[in-house]
Formats: structure tokens, C-alpha cells, sequence
């Protein structure tokens, strides 16, 4: 009789945790980089507070989730960004062949349309609107490409003349090139890519729209945009 190590036994517990359509799409609600309460989830999801409840026992106690409380709510959120990163990962994996079926309803059509314009990849920029950012900043020098993302010395003055605190330190990477799955190339995500992030919900450059991870550019952030990295508006739109 074969034994089976024990790193294999493991990474099949751990893959079974997104083996579940609820669990996977609680945690692709959860990349907007918010915690959510449970009700939050399986209202989105469309199941049971019962059900969901054992969902979510189960993420957290793989190390999917974290769950926190404030008086009687219990809200829960991805654990860190690794997690994100898997989870966003797996899903540039699964989703091609999904995303060339034609949308069922109207609906559909929209919510896919504007998750592709612009949305968050837990607490970073992606879609149309990241990818535009980090080939814009890369043609004017600021963030470097030939071995990976690195902020260039511009880069890092550009970040400060906008105000905005890069806090490196940790085992997170200042720049970080992430694979956006609708756009199939590269975003920036990272302690920067957080920070630009952060800054755009922050000035009213980007607000969210619906219940999804989508984002759209305000005016005031077109304007912005093309002062700062030379964004045509119609690039972001």
C-alpha cells in the first residue's frame, strides 16, 4: 500500500475549500478587499443564513477568512493579500472559456462590462482602468518592468508628490505585477498598487458601483489621470 505524504493530503483539503460554488463566490465577493457580514454573504450568494454561516465556519477555519466582530455583527474578510492573490490567481486560471460564452441577460452584459472597465482586485486597481495605469506609469518611467514591477526613483517622488505614504516593510513587496484576468496582462498591485488604490477612493478619482468589485472613473479622476500619467479619458471609460 502507497503512502500519500502529508504536503499532498493537505493541498487537497485546502483546494476542496473553493471546490464549493457558495465558498467561491463568497470569496470572490470578498477580493473587493471589504469585510462583509454574513448576511451580506449569502444574501449575494442567494442561500440560506444557515448555510452560509457553515460556509464560512469552514473558510475560516482553513485560513481562507478571517472573521472579526463588532457587538453582535460578525463580519469576515480575506486573511491577507496572499490569499487574494491565490484566489485572484485561480480565477485568470478558470475563467477564459467562461468569459468568451456570450452573457445571458442584460444584466449580465452590464456587470461584466464594468468589472472589465475598472475593479478592485482586493485592495488594488485591475481591469481596464489597473492595466492603463501601470503601462502609463511604466511609459513615463516611473515604474520599472524588465525583471518584474519596481518603482523607478520617479516613481517613489511621484507617490510622494501626491501625498501618499509607500509603507514598505514586511513580506509584502512595494510594486508587484499582478495578472489581470480579463485583460491578461499585468496590473499593479503591492503595497504601491494598495496605496494608489486607497488614494483614488480617497480624492473621488474612482467610486464603487453595484454590489460587485466594480469601480468607475469619476470626472474629477479623468482629469487627474491625464494630468498626471497622460490617460486619454476614453481609455477609461
Amino acid at each position: 500500500m502507497t503512502t500519500r505524504s502529508p504536503a499532498a493530503r493537505d493541498l487537497a483539503a485546502f483546494a476542496a475549500l473553493l471546490a464549493d460554488e457558495t465558498r467561491a463566490a463568497f470569496c470572490l465577493a470578498l477580493l473587493d478587499g471589504r469585510a462583509w457580514t454574513a448576511g451580506e454573504l449569502a444574501r449575494h450568494a442567494r442561500v440560506a443564513p444557515s448555510t452560509a454561516s457553515e460556509h464560512l465556519g469552514r473558510l475560516v477555519a482553513g485560513g481562507l477568512l478571517a472573521e472579526e466582530r463588532q457587538g453582535r455583527h460578525r463580519y469576515v474578510r480575506l486573511v491577507d493579500a496572499r490569499a487574494a492573490r491565490l484566489v485572484e490567481g485561480l480565477l485568470a486560471h478558470a475563467v477564459p472559456e467562461a468569459a468568451a460564452a456570450p452573457p445571458r441577460t442584460l444584466r449580465e452584459a452590464g456587470a461584466r462590462g464594468a468589472m472589465a472597465r475598472g475593479r478592485t482586485c482586493y485592495d488594488h486597481l485591475a481591469g481596464r482602468l489597473g492595466t492603463a495605469i501601470a503601462d502609463a506609469m511604466t511609459a513615463r518611467g516611473l515604474l520599472e518592468r524588465e525583471a518584474g514591477f519596481a518603482l523607478s526613483g520617479s516613481g517613489l517622488r511621484w507617490f510622494a508628490g501626491l501625498g501618499v505614504e509607500l509603507a514598505a516593510g514586511g513580506r509584502r513587496p512595494l510594486a508587484r505585477g499582478c495578472l489581470d484576468w480579463t485583460e491578461r496582462r499585468p496590473h499593479l498591485a503591492g503595497v504601491a498598487g494598495a496605496a494608489l488604490c486607497r488614494h483614488a477612493l480617497d480624492s473621488g478619482w474612482c467610486v464603487r458601483i453595484g454590489t460587485e468589485r466594480a469601480v468607475k472613473v469619476t470626472a474629477e479622476g479623468e482629469r487627474a489621470l491625464g494630468e498626471l500619467l497622460g490617460i486619454a479619458p476614453a481609455a477609461l471609460r
